[in-house]
């Protein structure tokens, strides 16, 4: 063969680690509507994908976008990893485009399909003093409620989106 490797085959997707076990309905690429407001701003909707992906590893990495439903200009985005641990506990941290990180902790619920996060640390953040998450998977429909607290407001719904699997 003159020295010429042989073509280069697809690898096989890693084994899913028994860490990400219970969590592996998140895996894959999710779009959607969303709608967000707040005490402090307009309220809008946005169209949104999320996609949760493995290495074999037992973490998740999450990334996120957002954009204007009419004119599809990109809003928001973010990623990270989620930890989950045998013991129904998880731990995510985020990094979104404007410079906010979260480090949250939280649980998660197998059976029910249901994740649960509160903030153990917003950092880079004027304004941002605490952020929760609940995702829950319902007839196979992924959905989300974002809270937020300010300096100036208590924890209230922020964000919430309705995402199916593509």
């Amino acid at each position: 063969m003159d020295g010429e490797l042989p073509p280069a085959s697809a690898p096989a997707p890693p084994s899913i680690h028994p860490a990400v076990t219970p969590l592996s309905f998140l895996l894959g690429t999710w779009r959607g509507k969303g709608d967000g407001g707040f005490p402090t701003i307009n309220s809008f909707s946005y169209g949104e994908e999320l996609h949760f992906s493995h290495s074999g590893k037992p973490v998740i990495s999450y990334s996120q976008k957002t954009w204007k439903l009419d004119s599809k200009e990109p809003m928001h985005a973010e990623s990270g990893y989620w930890r989950p641990k045998p013991d129904g506990t998880i731990e995510v941290v985020i990094a979104q485009s404007t410079g906010l990180v979260e480090v949250q902790k939280g649980t998660f619920n197998a059976e029910e399909k249901v994740i649960k996060l509160q903030s153990e640390l917003v950092g880079n953040a004027s304004k941002v003093k605490e952020i929760s998450r609940v995702f829950k998977l319902v007839d196979g429909e992924l959905s989300y409620v974002v809270q937020m607290a300010t300096a100036l407001t208590s924890l209230q719904p922020h964000l919430k989106a309705l995402l199916t699997k593509v």
